[in-house]
């Protein structure tokens, strides 16, 4: 397992689940993904990915880095097609990448995953009807 995704995995599991304790985190880790950490370095993963401590758990309080989703759709977007639970967006050359990332800042729960050409992203959706919504709220912004 190398930190990137054990680091996934803690924002993963920080965002769908009210962790209190660093041994929360662990035993959730371990149940969920089968990763096996110590406290150590959980304390050096917390660190570094800017979580706080909250009444409500750790929550990453560390600002996003990237173009807000608003201008990068107003600026790239040029189609939007779903077929079934994927979504296919067509981007001016050279500026997928930058609406991929910014619709993965985003963190919209209707998104599964993207993926990014040099003037297409592919976006992938739990279902069709979550597709068919995505697309409306891409369509929305222009």
């Amino acid at each position: 397992m190398n930190k990137a995704f054990r680091q996934g995995q803690i924002l993963k599991v920080i965002r769908n689940k009210r962790i209190l304790t660093q041994e929360d985190l662990a035993r959730e880790l371990k149940q969920s993904f089968g990763l096996d950490t110590t406290q150590v370095t959980l304390s050096r993963d917390v660190r570094e990915l800017g979580l706080l401590k909250t009444p409500e758990g750790y929550r990453q309080v560390s600002a996003a880095v990237g173009p807000a989703i608003a201008m990068v759709v107003a600026e790239f977007l040029q189609d939007v097609r779903a077929a079934q639970n994927l979504i296919v967006l067509r981007t001016s050359p050279g500026n997928a990448n930058a609406l991929a990332v910014a619709l993965d800042k985003a963190n919209w729960p209707e998104i599964v995953g993207t993926i990014a050409g040099d003037d297409t992203v592919l976006i992938v959706a739990p279902d069709s009807a979550t597709a068919d919504k995505l697309r409306k709220k891409l369509l929305s912004f222009e």
